[in-house]
């Protein structure tokens, strides 16, 4: 065996990294774990992955690294052995609406190239297949009808066109021919023919007619020719007592007389002009005001507020303009303003909601200019909408109006995006649209049954090639479920994660450091071993593969484990054991080690929660649901559980979530497909706490998201140095003029744009960083200022605060989820997913609550450690016990085992799953022999 290369990696400092040295083995899996925020990323991404780029983009000449976003040399002293990096992670994923699974694996180009050389096409309109033949093929054609046949050769010059068409036929009277078929009827071209001019006719000028034996063929490719030249392209073979033959010299339909352009691989992308659906530039769909959110209650009256979509709330008040055009509108057509809208007839909510179709009403109407009466159009709700939201120029009024719009399918191609010349090219029967509809698992079948002609099997071999090993890749990281059609802007951080893992593996590089953070997200345990045989496999070929990841069969698989910590923030930053699996269970001041070793564990409770009444959902069909009925406990914590794809968001973010926030919230949501919802009575309002940040900017800290900042700057406006010098609250905000420093705005840093160097972020020359000017840096409490309150931790503050009662409790919520390290001035920009859905938590628990609240989890323990999802784990069932209802969709066994409730769907993802297959107590699941989820919590009870 030959000798271990490592990657030396000396004097880390990045973020909270105590100056530490470690070596990692290179060509093996290695995983980095410890506690969120313990410094894990801080080492694999802002050194090691880092540097890697750096070195990289140092070798490019100066003219390319302007076009490149520069990397700042991270904060190391050396690192020696360091492969090329490459990093997958959860954010780099690509929102635009336009990249799907197929365009990022590339698969979709592939498709695109064997549609275009390969597909058959057919006529959009009829269906009729059309093909494109040389003069010798159809020379040959004619010759293959039995002997003796009479034949005539007719070149069609006009085609269901009105008019008398004199000059035609005249044209061809000099050109020496003898007769023509019109509208199906022989003339001799010495008679007079004369034509409807108001009727469309048919014309065809006979070239040749001929009796099919040998010899002709001379003559009969002379003829062909003649006809081609005539009629652009296209011939009717006349049969005696048989079919007309029509051929074509292009892509054109003989019956429809409808071409489609030349085939290409762009007329298949819906990106390029050339293949995308003009109406709604390839993107499937289209924002279009919907009825239900701009009337969201029927059963209203339009004077009493039926109509919620801006600019129209002024309608109740006959003097205004609103109101004076629809009561106008009204005594026209007959109708009372106080009948409840469900009950108008389609005739009359046409009229209201689409207009008056070009018959102008008389309205009189009192003016700030002055008063009259005016006749005008009544435009429809729909249509007066879409105007004003078209005039808007301030972003606000256009976001507000967006809330009334929904995302409905184009009505040109049907959501498919492309031109109907390329949807009507098929290969095995399938257009290209179709084809990319299918999830994984059926696209591998399909590919390997297509049936092709030799011609076509030669042609289409490397390409399907190609297309076979990376569809089978996309299987191997557990996403069969996934069709290629499907938009990357909807997938989970870990199933974009796994697709460009995919992609690495197709591309075969060797010697290069893959650097994972967290791809076991959103996969169920029974996916996790294909997910490690795809590291091993990118381990195999030659790669150093490190992975930051909580995921104990991860860690237990791992060829060499990094232990982080010992605590967060502050408390971490140190390599507490390094070495194999063993090597850390054995390390006594290991977490990590404990929870492995089950020295430490999250018990099971002892008895489970009984429900005090049940929410119902009817016949949900979104996506893959398979009309089911689901009732959810209500007092409880309830899992939702299944492999990935089998319809767990669908169920409870989709419908259940967007639902009650429709009904308790009055959000303005449109839910998934179902029929209806029982037992909403039991709760007052529903709260979603996801990961997503706090904030956009470095603005929004933990203590302004908790409500503290407010209280903590009430509490410096009342000291005796506030009053003396007469500041009021505002003075100790950093976002209003006054206290904050001008220099930077309140910042605390400076931007510095660098041209072909990335910009730097200095901190402000004039407050050095502290974002207040020095008079209100001079107001103390407790002899700190504002400054130093805002950069203290949590964990310090407690100490601080602990005679201000409101503000203590706020704090010590944050402490008590396991946030004691931040800082409570932090930027959102800096926390993780884990700790911004944390401090969301702790928001939610220092309220005083009804508990009738329902909170919704999409996988909380992303991100989390053993020792945070322990910690989470007591929160949620502190939820329940005062009395609300948790629902959390979740892979974590840790936290299945402890749940009151647990609702498995599946069996499997995709088409076949959106069934509920199991649901009861973990132990009454754990019986079920049908349920993966069963199988793998049975070893946790």
């Amino acid at each position: 065996m030959s000798e271990r290369k490592y990657i030396k990696i000396r004097g880390a400092k990045a973020h909270n990294l105590k100056d530490i040295s470690l070596d990692i083995p290179r060509d093996e899996l290695v995983v980095l774990t410890g506690l969120s925020g313990s410094g894990k990323s801080s080492l694999a991404f802002d050194t090691i992955y880092a540097e890697g780029q750096r070195r990289y983009m140092e070798s490019l000449s100066s003219y390319a690294r302007q076009f490149l976003g520069q990397m700042e040399k991270p904060d190391v002293e050396s690192i020696e052995g360091l492969p090329p990096a490459i990093s997958i992670d959860q954010k780099s994923t690509n929102h635009n609406p336009r990249s799907t699974v197929g365009t990022v694996t590339e698969i979709y180009d592939y498709l695109r190239l064997l549609y275009a050389r390969v597909g058959i096409p057919h006529c959009p309109k009829c269906g009729r297949e059309i093909r494109r033949q040389t003069v010798d093929e159809m020379a040959d054609q004619i010759m293959a009808l039995p002997e003796r046949t009479k034949i005539q050769l007719l070149a069609p010059i006009v085609r269901g066109r009105k008019g008398r068409h004199e000059k035609v036929l005249d044209q061809a009277k000099k050109s020496g021919y003898v007769r023509v078929r019109v509208d199906g009827n022989l003339y001799d071209l010495s008679e007079t023919i004369e034509l409807d001019k108001n009727i469309k006719h048919d014309i065809e000028i006979v070239v040749d007619r001929l009796i099919v034996k040998e010899g002709i063929e001379k003559r009969l490719s002379d003829s062909i020719d003649t006809v081609m030249k005539l009629s652009d392209g296209l011939m009717i073979v006349d049969v005696t007592d048989g079919e007309p033959m029509t051929m074509s010299q292009n892509f054109s339909c003989p019956d429809c007389g409808i071409s489609i352009e030349e085939i290409e691989p762009r007329s298949f992308s819906f990106n390029n002009p050339f293949g995308a659906c003009p109406d709604c530039v390839g993107l499937g769909y289209k924002m279009e005001f919907d009825e239900d959110l701009m009337i969201p209650d029927k059963s209203l009256s339009i004077n009493q507020g039926a109509i919620a979509v801006p600019g129209w709330q002024s309608v109740m008040d006959p003097k205004s303009w609103t109101g004076a055009i629809l009561s106008a509108v009204a005594e026209k057509y007959k109708f009372s303003l106080d009948t409840p809208f469900r009950d108008y007839s389609k005739k009359i909510h046409d009229i209201v909601m689409y207009g008056t179709n070009g018959e102008k009403v008389r309205y009189h109407y009192k003016g700030r200019t002055g008063e009259g009466t005016y006749e005008v159009e009544y435009e429809g709700l729909i249509r007066t909408s879409e105007r004003r939201y078209r005039e808007y120029v301030g972003e606000a009024g256009k976001a507000e109006m967006e809330t009334f719009m929904r995302i409905t399918p184009c009505k040109a191609c049907g959501g498919q995006r492309l031109k109907k010349g390329a949807l009507a090219v098929t290969v095995g029967g399938k257009n290209i649209y179709e084809a990319t509809q299918l999830s994984c698992d059926k696209f591998r079948g399909f590919i390997d049954s297509l049936e092709l002609t030799p011609m076509q099997q030669q042609i289409g071999a490397p390409i399907l090639k190609e297309v076979r090993s990376r569809i089978s890749f996309l299987i191997d990281v557990g996403l069969d479920y996934l069709s290629l059609g499907r938009s990357t802007g909807t997938l989970s951080g870990g199933e974009a994660q796994r697709i460009r893992l995919a992609t690495q593996i197709g591309s075969g590089l060797v010697g290069v450091a893959y650097i994972l953070d967290e791809p076991s997200i959103g996969l169920h345990q029974k996916d996790n071993d294909k997910l490690l045989g795809t590291l091993r496999h990118l381990r195999d070929l030659g790669n150093t593969v490190i992975v930051v990841e909580h995921d104990e069969d991860t860690m237990r698989a791992a060829d060499f484990l990094v232990d982080i910590g010992p605590g967060a923030g502050e408390h971490g930053g140190e390599v507490v054991a390094a070495g194999s699996v063993q090597d850390v269970i054995d390390c006594p001041k290991s977490i990590t080690g404990d929870y492995l070793s089950g020295r430490k564990f999250i018990p099971v409770p002892k008895k489970r929660r009984k429900p005090t009444g049940w929410v119902t959902v009817h016949g949900a069909r979104e996506h893959n649901l398979k009309n089911i009925d689901v009732s959810f406990p209500t007092g409880v914590m309830t899992c939702v559980t299944g492999v990935s794809g089998s319809g767990k968001s669908s169920l409870v973010n989709e419908i259940l979530l967007k639902s009650l926030s429709r009904q308790l919230n009055r959000a303005r949501t449109i839910p998934g497909e179902f029929d209806s919802i029982d037992g909403i009575d039991q709760l007052d309002k529903v709260i979603a706490i996801d990961q997503s940040p706090i904030g956009r900017t470095p603005r929004s800290n933990p203590a302004t998201y908790t409500g503290a900042f407010d209280l903590i700057r009430d509490l410096f406006a009342a000291s005796s140095d506030a009053k003396t010098r007469g500041y009021d609250k505002g003075r100790f905000s950093f976002n209003k003029k006054g206290g904050r420093c001008e220099a930077c705005a309140g910042d605390g840093i400076v931007k510095i744009e660098m041209h072909f160097l990335p910009d730097i972020y200095v901190p402000c020359e004039v407050c050095g960083g502290k974002r207040y000017n020095r008079e209100t840096l001079e107001v103390r409490y407790k002899g700190k200022n504002i400054y130093d309150v805002l950069n203290m931790t949590v964990e310090e503050s407690l100490d601080y605060f602990k005679n201000v009662t409101k503000i203590y409790n706020k704090v010590k919520t944050l402490y008590d989820v396991g946030l004691g390290y931040i800082r409570l001035g932090q930027p959102s920009t800096e926390l993780s997913g884990g700790e911004a859905q944390r401090i969301k938590l702790a928001t939610e628990l220092a309220r005083r609550g009804t508990g009738k609240t329902i909170y919704i989890l999409d996988e909380p323990t992303t991100g989390l450690h053993f020792a945070d999802v322990h910690k989470l784990v007591d929160i949620l069932h502190e939820l329940s016990d005062r009395g609300n209802t948790v629902i959390v969709i979740e892979h974590n066994l840790d936290v299945i085992k402890t749940a009151d409730y647990i609702i498995d769907m599946g069996p499997d993802g995709g088409d076949h799953g959106g069934t509920v297959i199991a649901q009861g107590t973990p132990e009454e699941v754990a019986k079920v022999k049908k349920s993966y989820t069963g199988e793998y919590v049975k070893r946790y009870l």
